[in-house]
């Protein structure tokens, strides 16, 4: 989760609003897969496909905004996104009755469509997660393929509705980028073991924060 909520955001500033956006749905697709085989035996199936069923109701009605919004626009709503979702799942309470299927439903859909929006569905998946007084564990693992999924989705749907969209970047740029995810994820081993979860969750909450307001700023100084 921390890699969308770290990456979206400089994504949208280097590349633009839309495609920086579909760049980072793609990376999203690729990073889980690295490390689904380590965690497959802890996924829940079943809240699976509850939550990646209802992400489809965020994200089929949310991919055509990016085709008629203008850029600067977007820019503010996506940066405004981040730092509000990540703001809610901050302060998520756990809750009694957090458990029923309107509860997927709301979190899933919500989810889905800042994953379209923003490259960001995390947030979504962190209150749910918390609401529903979901192990860790299990959390962790069931969103690896959930992410996989809602971003492969999300490609799509932009693909059908915008496919201007789709980013041109050269093939020496996605190796770049392929070897990045990879010395990412083998310093992430190499750091949790030396890095408490604490100070490691902080970095990432500064550095989403950061991102978000960096875009918002750069979508008003277009406006203006």
């Amino acid at each position: 989760m921390g890699f969308a909520l770290v990456s979206a955001p400089f994504m949208l500033l280097l590349l633009g609003p839309v495609s920086g956006v579909v760049t980072a749905n793609i990376c999203s697709a690729a990073a889980p897969a690295l490390i689904l085989g380590r965690v497959f035996a802890d996924i829940d199936w079943r809240k699976f496909g509850g939550l990646a069923t209802a992400a489809l109701v965020g994200i089929i009605p949310g991919a055509p905004l990016l085709k008629v919004v203008p850029a600067a626009w977007l820019g503010v709503g996506i940066g405004a996104l981040i730092i509000a979702g990540l703001s809610v799942s901050l302060l998520a309470t756990p809750r009694p009755r957090g458990r029923g299927a309107g509860t997927t439903v709301v979190a899933g859909a919500a989810s889905g469509a800042m994953n379209v929006l923003a490259g960001v569905g995390g947030p979504a998946m962190s209150v749910y997660a918390v609401a529903t007084r979901w192990g860790q564990r299990g959390f962790a693992a069931t969103m690896q393929p959930y992410f996989m999924v809602t971003a492969l989705a999300s490609i799509a749907a932009k693909a059908v509705t915008s496919p201007a969209s789709m980013p041109a970047l050269p093939v020496w740029a996605w190796l770049a980028v392929c070897l990045a995810m990879v010395l990412g994820l083998v310093s992430g081993e190499w750091a949790a073991r030396r890095v408490t979860h604490d100070a490691g969750r902080l970095l990432v909450v500064i550095l989403a924060f950061a991102g978000g307001a960096a875009a918002m700023v750069r979508g008003a100084a277009a406006l203006l």
